[in-house]
C-alpha cells in the first residue's frame, strides 16, 4: 500500500527490523524489573497480545543483574533502557539482554559511550539511539516546528556519528516529541539524511483515550509516509493497551492483520439490540482465540438494524444485523438465518474459528 524508506537491517534477538521488514510492535513492563518474576508474567500477558520485542527500564544494579533471569523466561527479544549510567548497560549485555536503548540527552561523556558500544560490538548487540525531546536542552531554545526538529536530529546524528567512529553500525533511532508536528518533522529530516531503521513513538502520549488518539495520528502520518521499522505506543496505561492499539494502527494501514477485523455500525435510534455491549463481548472473546501473525483477515460485521446490514456490509466474511431481540445471519452478504441476541457472539465466534 505504501512505498517504505529502504533501510538498513538489524538483529534484535530473532526480530529483524529495517529493509522492509514487518512492522515490529514494542512495548515497554511497567513493573519493577527487581521484581523479576512479576516483570515476566507481565511480558507474558504482552507476548499472548502480540508484543514482539519488549524493553525494561534499568535504573540500578540490581535491575541489570536481573536482565538474565527474565530473558531465561520469555521468548520474545529483550531491551534495556538505560538513562544516566553507562556501567548499567556493560551490565545488562554481560546478563545476555538483545539490545540496548541510550539516551544521548543523559547517557554522560563521549568516552563512556564509547566503552559500552565497544561491549555491545563484541556481543552483537543493536543499539537505539532515543532522543527525546523532554531531556535535550537545545530543543527548548527555539519555538518553531522545524528548528526543534532540527535540534532533535542534530543530537541523534551527534551520537550516530560516536557509534560509527567506533565502526558500530548496528542503529536504530527514534525522535520522540510528545506532540505530533514536531516528532513527525524530526523522522522526515532524519530520513532524508541516514538509512537505519526507526522506531516510532509519540512520547507522553497520554491517557489511553487521549494518547490512543494522538499516537494513532502521528504514527498514522509517519506509517503513510513510508517511515518506521518498529513501533511503541505510548499510554498511561496497562502496556497490553499499547499492543493492541499498535496492532490496530498497522492493521488500518494494510501494514500487519491480526486476522480479524470487526465491522460495526454506531447505532441509532433504529437500533433495538445492546450493540454497543455485543460488540465489546465479541472484542474480548476473539482477542483470546485469533492468531495475529495470520495473512488470512476475516472480517466481521455486527450492525443494529437492516439498514446497516447485508448491503452495506458486503464486504464482510459474514456477520448479524439487528432486528428487535435478534438479528440476521448473512455470509457474503446472503442471509442465512435468524439468531436471537444472546446468541450473537456465541455464533460470530463458531462462525470465525470454523472460517481459519
Amino acid at each position: 500500500m505504501f512505498t517504505r524508506k529502504d533501510t538498513k537491517v538489524i538483529n534484535v534477538g530473532d526480530v529483524k527490523i529495517g529493509g522492509g521488514n514487518p512492522v515490529a510492535i514494542q512495548s515497554m513492563t511497567n513493573t519493577n524489573t527487581r521484581d523479576w518474576k512479576a516483570t515476566v508474567k507481565q511480558i507474558k500477558e504482552l507476548q499472548d497480545a502480540g508484543c514482539e520485542i519488549i524493553r525494561v527500564s534499568v535504573p540500578d544494579m540490581e535491575c541489570a543483574k536481573n536482565i538474565k533471569l527474565i530473558k531465561k523466561n520469555i521468548k520474545i527479544p529483550l531491551v534495556a533502557d538505560i538513562h544516566f549510567d553507562h556501567r548499567l548497560a556493560i551490565e545488562s549485555i554481560k546478563q545476555g539482554v538483545d539490545k540496548l536503548r541510550i539516551n544521548p540527552g543523559n547517557i554522560g561523556s563521549k568516552e563512556k559511550v564509547m566503552e559500552l558500544v565497544k561491549e555491545a560490538k563484541k556481543a552483537h548487540i543493536p543499539i537505539r539511539i532515543g532522543v527525546n525531546a523532554g531531556s535535550l536542552k537545545e530543543v527548548h531554545n527555539f519555538s518553531t516546528v522545524k528548528d526543534k526538529a532540527k535540534a532533535l536530529v542534530k543530537a541523534a546524528i551527534e551520537h550516530v556519528k560516536i557509534l560509527e567512529d567506533c565502526d558500530f553500525g548496528d542503529i536504530a533511532v527514534s525522535l520522540k516529541a510528545s506532540d505530533v508536528e514536531t516528532t513527525v518533522e524530526a523522522y522526515k529530516l532524519f530520513a532524508s539524511k541516514r538509512n537505519y531503521p526507526t522506531h516510532l513513538g509519540i512520547t507522553e502520549a497520554g491517557s489511553i483515550f487521549r494518547g490512543t488518539i494522538k499516537s494513532s495520528v502521528g504514527l498514522g502520518i509517519m506509517l503513510a509516509q513510508g517511515l518506521g521499522d518498529t513501533i511503541r505506543v505510548s499510554l498511561t496505561a496497562n502496556p497490553v493497551e499499547e499492543v493492541r492499539v499498535a496492532y490496530q494502527i498497522l492493521q488500518s494501514l494494510g501494514l500487519r492483520s491480526t486476522g480479524v477485523e470487526i465491522i460495526s455500525c454506531p447505532t441509532c435510534s433504529r437500533t433495538k439490540v445492546n450493540l454497543i455491549k455485543i460488540v465489546d463481548e465479541l472484542e474480548a472473546a476473539l482477542s483470546k482465540v485469533h492468531n495475529k501473525n495470520t495473512k488470512k483477515n476475516i472480517k466481521i460485521a455486527v450492525m443494529g438494524c437492516v439498514v446497516n446490514g447485508p448491503g452495506e456490509a458486503k464486504e464482510a466474511d459474514f456477520g448479524i444485523a439487528g432486528g428487535i431481540g435478534e438479528g440476521i445471519l448473512f455470509k457474503k452478504g446472503k442471509i442465512i438465518c435468524k439468531v436471537p441476541e444472546d446468541k450473537w457472539v456465541k455464533k460470530l465466534l463458531s462462525m470465525y474459528k470454523k472460517s481459519i
